[in-house]
């Protein structure tokens, strides 16, 4: 179920430092990829913060397989 069918009360968000941590990224290119609408998130703030699942479904999304020839 998508972060946005579920209640509210349900939702686990992430903090960008939390996000850049779980992806092995820097936070710079969190708010990259939040800016550029790869990764929904929503400011709180100044501060921005990602549904978890929202990471899940980028990271599943941009998995490269590899293909044997």
């Amino acid at each position: 179920m998508a972060a946005e069918q579920r209640p509210l009360s349900e939702v686990q968000f992430l903090t960008v430092a939390e996000v850049a941590s779980a992806m092995r990224v820097s936070k710079m290119t969190v708010y990259r990829l939040v800016h550029s609408g790869h990764l929904p998130a929503i400011r709180v703030g100044r501060s921005f913060r990602v549904p978890e699942n929202s990471v899940h479904e980028y990271l599943r999304d941009s998995y490269v397989g590899v293909e044997s020839a």
